[in-house]
């Protein structure tokens, strides 16, 4: 239900794989780079990960959105890498009978991916220089990560 993908994500595909004719209602959600942050011209985003811990705890909560809302399937990729201005950086695709649960499940999805799957994101700005976002401790995982 979850994966990682340093390929850009197709949100049709993703549509198509929670289709289903018990469902009435979908909802889905896509994360774009943006342009700026916090006053800075951001020209490219970087999206580093745990792999193995990040598909294993995005799986658990997937499971746990389907087992608490009333829907019929979800998915969700997420790139990591190199991402440009406008590619999509996340993408969620929530079935259900009706509408409400579908926008409700799709929500806790993305807050709940936001707040605890190990996906740190490493802005790129237009001067030259870059710096990890809402990261603590990115600067010592960066360090380990490249020795």
């Amino acid at each position: 239900m979850f994966k990682l993908t340093n390929e850009p994500i197709d949100p049709v595909a993703l549509c198509d794989e929670v289709r289903d004719p018990s469902a009435g209602g979908f909802a889905s959600f896509e994360g774009w780079v943006r342009n700026h942050h916090n006053g800075n011209e951001v020209a490219s985003l970087e999206y580093e990960s745990y792999p193995e811990l990040a598909e294993k705890e995005g799986e658990r909560i997937l499971k746990r959105i389907l087992s608490e809302h009333d829907i019929v399937a979800a998915r969700c990729v997420h790139r990591t890498g190199h991402l440009q201005i406008g590619e999509i950086a996340i993408c969620i695709a929530v079935s259900a009978a009706h509408r409400d649960a579908a926008f409700a499940a799709c929500r806790a999805i993305i807050d709940a991916i936001k707040a605890t799957v190990p996906i740190w994101k490493k802005e790129h700005y237009t001067d030259g220089s870059s710096d990890w976002v809402k990261c603590h401790t990115c600067s010592d995982y960066s360090s380990l990560h490249n020795h």
